[in-house]
């Protein structure tokens, strides 16, 4: 005899009473974390850990150690950054301290990451717990190591070289480029299901893929222009709403392509 409860569905999350004074609700995480953004030049892995740390910090309302478990995640992407610009490796201690004394940092701004790094230092001998910080002071600290990333990545320079050199490239040329790209680049996963203003995201992003294939593989119907031309009119309205950098580059890419696919549709200025 089955003697266990049926389960309609499952359960869903119940907030962690030691959160209520945060926010009044999850939905008020989000305003927490809204600064919390890298440039959307950053390196695949420095975005994601990062953007792992942001969202422990929002569902730290349903599990409070994740607020800490944020903090000492963001070091992952710190640690990184550091030895690719200093181009030492090293403990993380020892590096923070040579980017302060490079004046590629802060001397206060290496003073408050290494908050952060004395944290995961306890963390790891046991003298502190999980449950160690609060959804805010992560906030801070996290916050701290999203302005020292950002400092710390390549300058401008190095990124705009890289856009003047594709943007002197032939139309079709950059859109093969950038189909490539795009094809090899992983669909933001927690924005599956997602719309944003009205749109769904993932149905957007399988339209335009499918019209920039056809125009690749031959070119555009006058039905296929009419589509893509409003797949744009979603992207502009869409990808500034996105609060997830990883996302939103990748939905500013599927824009610029779709504006390559349909550029040669355009008729002749006058």
């Amino acid at each position: 005899m089955n003697t266990l409860p049926s389960l309609s569905g499952p359960p869903l999350p119940v907030p962690d009473p030691r959160a209520r004074d945060v926010v009044p609700d999850f939905a008020g995480m989000d305003a927490l974390v809204a600064d919390l953004v890298l440039p959307g030049d950053a390196p695949m892995y420095v975005m994601s850990a990062m953007e792992t740390s942001r969202e422990l910090i929002r569902h730290s309302y349903y599990r409070y150690e994740f607020a800490t478990v944020a903090v000492t995640h963001s070091l992952f992407a710190l640690e990184h950054v550091l030895a690719e610009r200093l181009a030492v490796n090293g403990p993380l201690q020892d590096l923070i301290e040579r980017a302060a004394d490079a004046g590629l940092i802060p001397a206060e701004l290496g003073t408050e990451i290494d908050r952060s790094r004395l944290l995961r230092d306890e963390l790891t001998q046991g003298t502190v717990t999980s449950a160690a910080l609060g959804p805010s002071r992560a906030i801070t600290m996290v916050r701290a190591v999203f302005v020292a990333v950002a400092l710390l990545l390549p300058p401008p320079s190095a990124a705009e070289t890289a856009v003047a050199a594709m943007n002197g490239a032939q139309p079709e040329d950059r859109l093969a480029r950038l189909w490539e790209e795009h094809r090899r680049a992983l669909y933001p996963d927690s924005f599956r299901g997602i719309d944003v203003a009205g749109v769904e995201l993932i149905l957007l992003d399988a339209d335009v893929a499918g019209l920039v294939r056809s125009e690749l593989n031959g070119g555009l119907d006058n039905n296929g222009i009419a589509i893509l031309w409003a797949c744009i009119a979603d992207l502009d309205k869409v990808v500034p709403l996105i609060n997830s950098e990883y996302c939103a580059s990748y939905f500013a890419r599927l824009r610029t392509m779709a504006k390559l696919a349909v550029a040669g549709y355009l008729p002749t200025a006058t």
